[in-house]
């Protein structure tokens, strides 16, 4: 799935701030970390090169969230299935 840093996407608290700590902004990913550790370079199909730097709550198992600079951009990703690679 795709967010933003809005409200919308994120919920009433939302800072824009990862659980790393940095801005959640494109090239940043959400993972469940017991599948791919954060800190994680990967390729994601359709989407590029990302860091795996944030979580959520609805991010468990073999699902991302991609992240958009704009809630028009993550509504236009929408939800699909890809395909990503982890880089060594």
């Amino acid at each position: 799935t795709a967010y933003c840093p809005c409200t919308k996407c994120c919920g009433p608290n939302a800072t824009g701030v990862t659980a790393l700590g940095l801005a959640a902004k494109p090239g940043v990913i959400a993972v469940d970390p017991r599948i791919v550790p954060l800190g994680t370079r990967v390729y994601v199909d359709g989407y590029g090169y990302a860091l795996a730097a944030d979580t959520g709550s609805a991010i468990k198992g073999n699902r991302i969230d991609v992240c958009f600079e704009t809630h028009e951009e993550a509504l236009r990703w929408g939800m699909r299935n890809t395909k990503i690679y982890v880089l060594e």
